[in-house]
Protein backbone atom coordinates (compact mmCIF):
# COMPACT_ATOMS: atom_id res chain seq x y z
CA UNK A 1 0.00 0.00 0.00
CA UNK A 2 2.51 2.90 0.84
CA UNK A 3 5.87 2.44 -0.66
CA UNK A 4 9.29 4.20 0.78
CA UNK A 5 10.68 6.80 -1.14
CA UNK A 6 13.97 7.40 -2.60
CA UNK A 7 14.29 11.13 -2.40
CA UNK A 8 16.42 10.88 0.74
CA UNK A 9 18.47 7.85 0.34
CA UNK A 10 21.98 8.94 -1.18
CA UNK A 11 22.94 8.37 -4.83
CA UNK A 12 19.61 9.07 -5.93
CA UNK A 13 20.16 11.90 -8.84
CA UNK A 14 23.34 10.74 -10.47
CA UNK A 15 25.59 8.06 -10.24
CA UNK A 16 28.47 10.40 -9.23
CA UNK A 17 26.41 12.08 -6.18
CA UNK A 18 28.05 11.25 -3.23
CA UNK A 19 26.35 10.99 0.04
CA UNK A 20 25.83 14.52 2.24
CA UNK A 21 26.42 13.73 5.72
CA UNK A 22 24.08 14.66 7.94
CA UNK A 23 24.25 17.74 10.07
CA UNK A 24 24.50 16.55 13.82
CA UNK A 25 23.27 18.69 16.34
CA UNK A 26 25.75 19.87 18.92
CA UNK A 27 24.78 19.37 22.91
CA UNK A 28 24.96 22.87 22.89
CA UNK A 29 21.99 22.79 20.10
CA UNK A 30 19.32 20.96 22.83
CA UNK A 31 20.98 22.84 25.97
CA UNK A 32 19.07 26.53 24.21
CA UNK A 33 16.07 24.37 23.90
CA UNK A 34 15.66 22.96 26.91
CA UNK A 35 13.73 24.95 29.95
CA UNK A 36 16.37 25.26 33.08
CA UNK A 37 15.86 22.81 35.47
CA UNK A 38 15.02 23.60 38.59
CA UNK A 39 17.49 23.62 41.28
CA UNK A 40 17.07 21.37 44.26
CA UNK A 41 16.17 23.23 47.55
CA UNK A 42 18.53 24.34 49.92
CA UNK A 43 18.46 22.12 53.07
CA UNK A 44 19.75 23.43 56.50
CA UNK A 45 20.48 20.04 58.50
CA UNK A 46 18.86 19.31 61.66
CA UNK A 47 22.72 19.66 63.44
CA UNK A 48 23.44 23.25 61.71
CA UNK A 49 23.00 26.49 63.87
CA UNK A 50 22.99 29.62 61.76
CA UNK A 51 23.40 33.15 62.93
CA UNK A 52 22.53 35.60 60.58
CA UNK A 53 20.15 36.32 57.27
CA UNK A 54 19.07 34.41 54.35
CA UNK A 55 18.21 35.45 50.62
CA UNK A 56 17.42 32.92 47.77
CA UNK A 57 15.03 33.04 45.07
CA UNK A 58 15.22 29.72 45.14
CA UNK A 59 13.88 27.00 48.27
CA UNK A 60 14.68 26.45 51.36
CA UNK A 61 14.82 23.37 53.99
CA UNK A 62 14.79 24.35 57.67
CA UNK A 63 15.83 21.01 59.67
CA UNK A 64 17.94 23.24 62.41
CA UNK A 65 18.07 26.10 64.24
CA UNK A 66 18.54 29.74 62.43
CA UNK A 67 18.56 32.97 64.25
CA UNK A 68 17.77 35.83 61.80
CA UNK A 69 15.68 36.61 59.13
CA UNK A 70 14.92 34.36 55.66
CA UNK A 71 13.44 35.42 52.31
CA UNK A 72 13.20 32.58 49.63
CA UNK A 73 10.73 31.09 47.05
CA UNK A 74 9.45 28.20 48.96
CA UNK A 75 10.15 27.91 52.49
CA UNK A 76 9.92 24.52 54.41
CA UNK A 77 10.58 24.55 58.47
CA UNK A 78 11.14 20.52 59.33
CA UNK A 79 9.32 19.55 62.90
CA UNK A 80 12.39 19.73 64.97
CA UNK A 81 13.41 23.13 63.11
CA UNK A 82 13.38 26.60 64.84
CA UNK A 83 13.46 30.10 63.26
CA UNK A 84 13.85 33.14 65.11
CA UNK A 85 13.26 36.02 62.56
CA UNK A 86 10.88 37.39 60.19
CA UNK A 87 10.10 34.47 57.37
CA UNK A 88 9.20 36.08 53.89
CA UNK A 89 8.28 33.73 50.94
CA UNK A 90 6.11 32.86 48.51
CA UNK A 91 5.01 29.70 50.27
CA UNK A 92 5.86 28.88 53.38
CA UNK A 93 5.11 25.62 54.98
CA UNK A 94 5.45 25.24 58.60
CA UNK A 95 6.11 21.93 60.40
CA UNK A 96 8.20 22.67 63.29
CA UNK A 97 8.95 26.21 65.27
CA UNK A 98 8.83 30.09 64.34
CA UNK A 99 9.23 32.90 67.21
CA UNK A 100 8.63 35.95 64.60
CA UNK A 101 6.19 37.53 61.87
CA UNK A 102 5.50 35.34 59.08
CA UNK A 103 4.27 36.63 55.57
CA UNK A 104 3.78 34.41 52.70
CA UNK A 105 1.47 34.56 49.61
CA UNK A 106 0.56 30.71 51.04
CA UNK A 107 0.98 30.04 54.34
CA UNK A 108 0.32 26.41 55.55
CA UNK A 109 0.87 25.50 59.61
CA UNK A 110 0.63 22.08 59.90
CA UNK A 111 -0.65 19.91 62.91
CA UNK A 112 2.90 20.09 64.40
CA UNK A 113 3.43 23.79 63.99
CA UNK A 114 4.06 26.00 66.66
CA UNK A 115 3.93 29.88 65.44
CA UNK A 116 4.52 32.88 67.55
CA UNK A 117 4.55 35.95 66.21
CA UNK A 118 1.95 37.57 63.37
CA UNK A 119 1.05 35.99 60.28
CA UNK A 120 0.86 38.57 57.20
CA UNK A 121 -1.13 36.01 54.23
CA UNK A 122 -3.09 36.04 50.75
CA UNK A 123 -4.13 32.17 51.59
CA UNK A 124 -3.72 30.24 55.17
CA UNK A 125 -3.96 26.88 56.06
CA UNK A 126 -4.20 25.86 59.51
CA UNK A 127 -4.13 22.47 60.37
CA UNK A 128 -5.83 20.58 63.41
CA UNK A 129 -3.19 20.45 65.98
CA UNK A 130 -1.07 23.29 64.93
CA UNK A 131 -0.66 26.24 67.87
CA UNK A 132 -0.25 29.59 66.87
CA UNK A 133 0.27 32.36 69.00
CA UNK A 134 -0.59 36.08 67.76
CA UNK A 135 -2.18 38.18 64.54
CA UNK A 136 -3.68 37.23 61.41
CA UNK A 137 -4.06 39.53 58.34
CA UNK A 138 -5.31 38.90 54.52
CA UNK A 139 -3.21 41.58 52.05
CA UNK A 140 -3.16 41.19 48.46
CA UNK A 141 0.56 41.49 48.47
CA UNK A 142 1.84 40.18 51.69
CA UNK A 143 5.13 40.41 50.62
CA UNK A 144 5.50 43.85 50.32
CA UNK A 145 5.68 44.83 53.66
CA UNK A 146 5.64 48.77 52.70
CA UNK A 147 2.20 48.76 51.57
CA UNK A 148 -0.39 49.12 53.99
CA UNK A 149 -3.01 47.34 55.24
CA UNK A 150 -6.82 47.32 54.10
CA UNK A 151 -7.56 48.40 57.79
CA UNK A 152 -5.94 49.08 60.78
CA UNK A 153 -4.40 46.47 62.61
CA UNK A 154 -4.78 48.37 65.87
CA UNK A 155 -7.42 51.09 65.91
CA UNK A 156 -7.16 54.14 67.95
CA UNK A 157 -8.41 54.13 71.56
CA UNK A 158 -8.27 50.07 71.48
CA UNK A 159 -5.74 48.26 73.75
CA UNK A 160 -3.53 46.10 72.21
CA UNK A 161 -4.60 42.19 72.62
CA UNK A 162 -2.64 39.48 72.17
CA UNK A 163 -4.81 36.52 70.89
CA UNK A 164 -4.24 32.76 71.18
CA UNK A 165 -5.69 30.16 68.68
CA UNK A 166 -4.86 26.81 69.15
CA UNK A 167 -6.70 24.10 66.78
CA UNK A 168 -7.14 20.85 69.24
CA UNK A 169 -7.68 17.63 67.69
Amino acid sequence: MFTKSKINEPGTKGSDASPVPAATPSPSDFKANRPKAKPPASLLSADLHTTGNMKTAGDIQVEGTVEGDIRAHLLTIGESATVNGEIVADDVVVNGRVVGRVRGLKVRLTSTARVEGDIIHKTIAIESGAHFEGSVQRQDDPLNPGKPAGRPSNPPGNPVVKQQARAER
